[in-house]
């Protein structure tokens, strides 16, 4: 064997999970996207209102994949 233990895969399938929240968000990210420019295609004079909510809601859902990715380096190097 090359000194690899179970708790090493059970290190990498943990970091996988926790990468899968940036799959997730950048789902969510798309399907926010759509709505947006399907209610721009509406009502095109609220463009500035709607722009502003995607923006924040693409920040806020990025946060979620960016801390996703943060879990997934501390468990790989720090566990």
């Amino acid at each position: 064997m090359d000194g690899k233990t179970i708790g090493d895969g059970l290190v990498a399938i943990a970091a996988a999970l926790a990468v899968m929240t940036g799959i997730f968000s950048t789902i969510g990210q798309g399907y926010a996207a759509a709505k947006a420019v399907e209610a721009v295609g509406k009502n095109p004079e609220a463009v500035n209102e709607i722009r502003t909510m995607l923006i924040l809601g693409a920040g806020i859902a990025e946060t979620a994949a960016i801390y996703g990715l943060l879990v997934a380096f501390i468990i790989i190097f720090v566990a």
